[in-house]
């Protein structure tokens, strides 16, 4: 059965700085566990704590820089650019841009708050 999606759910984001979650599909907004598709937006200088999900992270960069940094390197992943985080990977997001960041997530399976895994 096909289904509308008329408005996200905004979500409550960890960080040092204000970050906007817009999840449309998802574990709260649609019920969805297979799945979570959400638009963020973040304020320059917002950090994240480190992080292993239990999920592969599709995110597209739609403005201005989201960096990824991994225990082995650290990527600028800039307006067009893609970046795939394998499940049990560790990562931490951040855009310390002054602009900030606006970017797609995808999450499989679903993003949870029981699979994220974060830092201490």
């Amino acid at each position: 059965m096909i289904t509308k999606i008329d408005s996200p759910t905004i979500i409550a984001a960890p960080g040092n700085r204000p970050k906007r979650i817009e999840e449309y599909v998802g574990r709260v907004n649609s019920g969805c566990a297979a799945v979570s598709i959400a638009r963020m937006k973040s304020a320059g200088g917002w950090e994240e704590p480190g992080q292993r999900p239990e999920f592969t992270e599709y995110t597209l960069v739609l403005n201005g820089m989201l960096q990824v940094q991994t225990r082995d390197r650290t990527l600028d992943v800039i307006a067009g650019q893609a970046v795939v985080v394998p499940a049990g990977e560790w990562v931490r997001y951040s855009t310390p841009g002054p602009e900030g960041a606006e970017y797609i997530a995808v999450c499989l399976p679903a993003f949870s708050p029981e699979t994220v895994h974060r830092d201490a």
